[in-house]
């Protein structure tokens, strides 16, 4: 029984991140209709940048100190987006979408090689958060108290992030541009901010995913590129530009693939892509998504 509830923890403490990531995702292409290739990248320029500041500018800091830093790498890739969003990709807004894929595929690259350069291509970690947290008891097991406060910022940011869509007069506008965009501007909205806006809300949604996820693993090169991967498998499941789609397929990838990892690590990876092949055949939209 215990190893069962620890499973469980682990799905949704693996589901927050993957929320985070695929949020931020579907954000962008909800309101842009940009397929951001480079998103995985902000996932990890976030990891690096919490980890470097929590593991090396702030070691040896108090326990409150390290967690103000926490949000520093989702805080940094937020301001990245919203430079690179006017000045790389708002000149391909009006050119087929292989322009769109190839300078964010671009893009991956070039995130890729700067964070090799700037943080020499080691492993970084922030685990003092983590040690200093500890345990709590599961039957006669221990598990982190930090992966639960995991679970409550994916869940906090999931709520937050509804109610600023929803219930906001700029999550109004925000809809309102993501489904007519030359009707907004007409009716004097700036859709240019708005734009940049929602890039860098969706980067930093990535760059928290990274940022929360490096007290219990090392922020390290690739880490960027299988977040991508199963980010994509999530809004597939779930819908691309969907915020409840990323909330459904998050859980459901997260717990399929903690199933995989312990059952049948083999395979697991193949199951995911079933799934997803299976829900494109049945929904090509996703499960939530719409035509």
């Amino acid at each position: 029984m215990e190893i069962l509830i620890i499973q469980v923890l682990n799905s949704i403490f693996y589901a927050s991140i993957l929320f985070l990531i695929a949020a931020g995702l579907s954000l962008i292409y909800g309101v842009m209709q940009i397929v951001n290739m480079a998103h995985g990248s902000f996932y990890a320029l976030g990891a690096y940048v919490t980890a470097w500041a929590i593991g090396t500018a702030a070691a040896g800091a108090p326990v409150a100190v390290l967690f103000f830093l926490l949000p520093a790498g989702a805080v940094a890739v937020a301001v990245v987006g919203a430079i690179i969003e006017p000045t790389l990709l708002r000149p391909l807004y009006n050119r087929p979408e292989e322009y769109q894929l190839l300078i964010t595929f671009g893009l991956l690259l070039i995130l890729e090689d700067v964070m090799h350069f700037t943080f020499g291509g080691v492993p970084l970690t922030a685990g003092a958060i983590m040690d200093a947290m500890g345990t709590f008891p599961v039957g006669g097991l221990r598990y982190p108290t930090y992966n639960l406060i995991v679970i409550i910022i994916g869940a906090a940011a999931a709520v937050a992030l509804w109610f600023f869509i929803y219930r906001t007069r700029f999550g109004v506008i925000l809809r309102a541009t993501s489904q007519n965009r030359r009707m907004a501007s007409a009716l004097g909205l700036n859709v240019k901010q708005v734009y940049v806006l929602a890039f860098a809300m969706g980067c930093f949604m990535a760059g928290l995913g990274g940022a929360i996820v490096v007290p219990s693993q090392a922020a390290q090169l690739g880490i960027g590129v299988d977040a991508l991967v199963l980010a994509f498998v999530v809004v597939v499941i779930g819908g691309l530009g969907s915020l409840e789609g990323a909330l459904v397929g998050a859980l459901l990838v997260s717990f399929v693939r903690t199933a995989g990892i312990q059952f049948f690590p083999e395979v697991e990876l193949a199951v995911l892509y079933l799934i997803a092949a299976a829900v494109l055949l049945v929904r090509p939209t996703g499960l939530f998504g719409k035509a």
